[in-house]
């Protein structure tokens, strides 16, 4: 397991997807699970620095872990900021066309469709957000 803890600040997308594809490229992982997890990381991590500590700047952990049999990595989000469990909120309606749609939810909702398992938990005054991508 490793883990980077950064300011959460949008400026900080890129070293924290830089972190994970390391990661990823140590597991020999495919580029379209590697771009899949990439696009998750610019909406998660953006969404912590946007929406955590506002209008305050706080910490966020990213933490990964490899599992085996079936290979697969969990990237772990972690911030102390306000609670917030972006899984509770409906899916959006995607047979709407952009106009009739609500704002929000559609990135998260990407993140979703494309991660093998999506969990979320506040313990301990921490938002935790688990992601789960098999490699093999």
């Amino acid at each position: 397991m490793r883990e980077l803890t950064v300011s959460a600040v949008i400026e900080n997308i890129q070293a924290v997807t830089e972190f994970v594809d390391g990661e990823l490229e140590n597991l020999g992982c495919p580029l379209k699970a590697q771009m899949q997890i990439d696009i998750a990381i610019d909406e998660l991590f953006g969404n912590i620095a946007h929406y955590a500590y506002q209008p305050e700047t706080g910490k966020a952990t990213v933490r990964v872990e490899v599992t085996e049999e079936p290979l697969a990595v969990i990237i772990t989000f972690i911030d102390n900021g306000i609670p917030y469990d972006p899984l509770a909120n409906m899916d959006p309606d995607t047979t709407l066309s952009a106009d009739e749609r609500q704002i929000g939810g559609l990135g998260i909702y990407m993140v979703k469709k494309s991660m093998d398992e999506i969990s979320y938990e506040y313990q301990k005054g921490q938002n935790i957000l688990k992601i789960k991508k098999h490699i093999s």
